[in-house]
């Protein structure tokens, strides 16, 4: 399944790993967040959301690291989503 059909499902859940700042300064409307700092800490709550997760940041750099930190621990029903602007458009 490519990015833009996880994007527009329903159940998606989308996860920003910027910092809570950057995140109070704009997000996906209904979006979690869980800073890339702390983010392989937090497999539990990523593995009781809904699915597909999908993984944003500002410009993809963080979203992309923590996509390989949480396949790496296992997690596999997550989507690098990129820069959290890109898939907000993407998801209208």
């Amino acid at each position: 399944m490519n990015l833009h059909n996880v994007i527009r499902l329903k159940d998606t859940t989308f996860v920003d790993v910027r910092s809570p700042q950057e995140f109070r300064d704009g997000h996906i409307p209904n979006s979690i967040n869980i800073p890339l700092d702390v983010i392989e800490y937090r497999i539990g709550t990523l593995q009781s959301l809904s699915k597909p997760v999908v993984l944003c940041c500002a410009s993809g750099n963080r979203s992309h690291q923590a996509y390989q930190k949480l396949r790496e621990k296992g997690c596999h029903e997550i989507v690098d989503g990129g820069a959290w602007r890109d898939v907000y458009i993407h998801q209208m």
